[in-house]
């Protein structure tokens, strides 16, 4: 089977927490795409009765397109459970995420949430994290002044860091849905996350960064072995 397929069973397998009446946390990513996807099919069969809050553009177009009802945080600030994909996974279940750039929205809704379950194949898993480059989400005033700050900051740490500013299309670089840009950056080893989580954030100019720590409650994972909850 391939790596997509492992993400599909896993996405499968996150539906068994998911019941009626429940508001819903939509991630954003290859694996939450097949979790809409698959609850799409639910809700449309009458299995499922439910309401989500995409964490982007593009989850709520995929959202719309197969039939899963959609609310707001404004509307709806509480949510019972978030399911969404990560780029990698530690054994603590702190997260790197923001591959596809929507980090921040994924952040929000998934502290608006009482659960939040991560599904992937078991390639995301990792001793340490930092192997896949952080995201950092800056405003564009001024960003090189930030990127420097960051850059900084992160030396300060003990890490030897490479910040890319994340292209986009049309020799343009890549914006978020909030109009934000992305350095990706390039650590090798995060020896202590939370350290690292506490400086980002305390830079001006920088609005998050794809460390998730302290939110993920279980995850579902599916590989060659099989699938297994980690709770």
């Amino acid at each position: 089977m391939s790596a997509d397929d492992h993400k599909r069973r896993a996405a499968e397998r996150a539906l068994a927490f998911v019941t009626s009446g429940m508001r819903l946390g939509l991630g954003t990513g290859s694996t939450a795409r097949h979790f809409v996807e698959l609850l799409g099919e639910r809700v449309r069969s009458g299995h499922l009765d439910v309401v989500g809050v995409p964490t982007s553009q593009a989850t709520q177009r995929l959202a719309v397109e197969h039939g899963v009802p959609l609310t707001n945080l404004d509307d709806t600030p509480e949510l019972d459970l978030t399911v969404d994909g990560a780029d990698e996974i530690d054994p603590e279940l702190r997260l790197i995420k923001g591959g596809g750039g929507a980090l921040l929205r994924e952040k929000i809704v998934a502290g608006a949430s009482a659960r939040m379950l991560v599904v992937a194949d078991d390639s995301k898993l990792v001793d340490r994290l930092g192997h896949f480059p952080l995201p950092v989400e800056v405003v564009p005033f001024g960003h090189r002044a930030t990127a420097l700050a960051i850059r900084r900051a992160l030396v300060d740490l003990g890490l030897d860091p490479v910040l890319h500013l994340r292209p986009g299309s049309a020799d343009a670089p890549f914006r978020t849905d909030n109009a934000n840009l992305i350095y990706d950056c390039d650590l090798g080893a995060i020896h202590d996350p939370d350290a690292l989580a506490a400086a980002l954030s305390a830079l001006p100019g920088v609005v998050d960064h794809g460390l998730f720590i302290g939110l993920c409650s279980g995850a579902v994972i599916a590989g060659p072995g099989g699938i297994r909850v980690i709770d």
